[in-house]
């Protein structure tokens, strides 16, 4: 075991004590892409997150995800306790991230938005493979008052996938659904039906020991639904796990995450009330015993070097 590992274990263990005082590290996940991709230079690839796995592996108690929230409830954490999170339920989580997990015998946990499943298509995807694909040099949105974009260089390409992303992001599920649609056919692209996993895919993910839990049918911002509304999103899918996997699913990861601007108390109040044991926000930081296991903290973490990753990982558990 070489110096920097030696170092940053002893620093996780001081930082991540066991016992009542323990804090849990949750990371977040979106893809795991199989080679880089120059619109996403960011996004995680094969090579980069089996990277994170092996130093997770080196210096983290992983546990399952409802494991480690009893222990946390009851003081019992390990030293240096994690846990791994995927949110969505994109088919590279199966082909991809699930082969790398099993190889450094980690376990995680798959947050599935079940309305997308088998051939399905996130909202934002659409957008992404519609200014991905379209052959034209500028893509004219006047009629959806989104202006016209130039589409000259990959640059140019990626400033409009974020552009286009932040103005449609809040708005409601079918008006967001109508819109990007919209821009696909003005794009003249046919669009991908293969992005997210299939049934047989999530069945799969759960028969090599991966958890599953909810993350509402369409992937609204439950802050902007109605009790009714936000209700039946989390229970929708909720069901269809249950039913697809015939099994209770007792975990559910909000939409976005963000408290107050995407989740409210409403929403951690309609979680408790579906018989969930436990929901996960994207609020950074660590949790520890006492907090609400309703909103625990996930971090995302981007560093593509060991010493900078495992520096941020300190700074997250500082910051809970």
């Amino acid at each position: 075991m070489d110096a920097t590992i030696v170092v940053l274990r002893s620093a996780f263990s001081l930082m991540s004590p066991a016992g009542s005082v323990g804090r849990l590290t949750v990371l977040i996940f979106h893809r795991v892409l199989p080679r880089h991709d120059p619109l996403f230079p960011d996004e995680l690839t094969a090579q980069a997150f089996d990277s994170i796995c092996a130093w997770l592996a080196s210096w983290f108690n992983v546990l399952a995800l409802d494991d480690a929230v009893v222990k946390m409830r009851e003081g019992r954490l390990p030293s240096r306790a994690a846990c791994i999170t995927f949110d969505d339920g994109y088919a590279d989580n199966h082909d991809v991230a699930l082969p790398i997990l099993q190889r450094h015998r980690l376990p995680a946990t798959f947050f599935i938005a079940t309305g997308f499943l088998n051939g399905g298509r996130m909202w934002n995807d659409t957008i992404t493979e519609a200014v991905r694909h379209c052959a034209k040099s500028e893509l004219d949105l006047r009629e959806l008052n989104l202006g016209s974009i130039p589409l000259r260089s990959p640059e140019d390409r990626k400033h409009a996938i974020g552009k286009l992303i932040d103005k449609i992001k809040y708005r409601p599920v079918a008006d967001r659904a109508e819109i990007t649609e919209r821009i696909a056919i003005l794009a003249k692209v046919a669009m991908p039906n293969d992005l997210m996993m299939t049934s047989d895919q999530v069945k799969a993910m759960r028969s090599a020991g991966m958890q599953i839990g909810a993350h509402t049918v369409s992937h609204p911002i439950l802050a902007r639904l109605n009790a009714d509304e936000c209700e039946r999103e989390i229970q929708g899918s909720k069901d269809f796990l249950e039913q697809l996997l015939q099994e209770r699913i007792g975990l559910f990861a909000y939409p976005n995450g963000k408290p107050g601007e995407d989740y409210t108390a409403e929403s951690v109040a309609i979680a408790r009330k579906l018989n969930f044991d436990a929901a996960v926000s994207t609020q950074w930081g660590a949790s520890r015993k006492g907090d609400d296991h309703f909103q625990i903290r996930r971090f995302t973490p981007w560093d593509k070097s060991r010493l900078r990753f495992g520096i941020r990982l300190l700074r997250n558990l500082k910051s809970g």
